[in-house]
């Protein structure tokens, strides 16, 4: 007895193969894109809105100008490194590591020369460290 077999129709393309590899395609450009937001930074520097805290009689008050350099309660340092920095706020200060520091930098003074001037207050164990910024909508400094 012959029986006749059946031919199955081969007509149709298998798509599994090809979702697979979309789907590593997928992952693979999923990870490897970096997402950067830099573009999207606006940032204003130093505003801000809080209270103003009365200032002590004897304070260590550095003042950065938009250049980077520093003055220090009033006196032009030469020295702008953060020993000289360093120096300069021991002799003023003496061993008084209580007493508070105030620094007053310009908007367009380098970050560099704040981050200087707060490892210098660290370094000597001032622990009272405020920054001063201005008040956007009374043009008046805070501390």
């Amino acid at each position: 007895m012959k029986f006749k077999r059946q031919r199955m129709d081969d007509s149709g393309v298998n798509l599994t193969p090809l979702i697979d590899v979309v789907f590593l395609l997928l992952i693979f450009f999923m990870v490897s894109t970096t997402f950067t937001k830099e573009s999207r930074l606006n940032l204003e520097l130093p505003s801000a809105q809080g209270e103003v805290i009365p200032q002590e009689a004897k304070v260590l008050e550095v003042v950065i100008d938009a250049q980077g350099r520093y003055r220090l309660n009033e006196q032009a340092l030469l020295d702008h490194s953060v020993d000289g920095l360093m120096a300069a706020m021991r002799e003023i200060a003496g061993d008084d590591a209580e007493l508070p520091v105030i620094i007053t930098a310009d908007a367009k003074s380098p970050h560099q020369a704040v981050i200087t001037a707060m490892d210098a207050a660290g370094r000597l164990g001032f622990a009272k460290l405020s920054l001063t910024t201005q008040d956007p909508e009374t043009n008046t400094a805070n501390n």
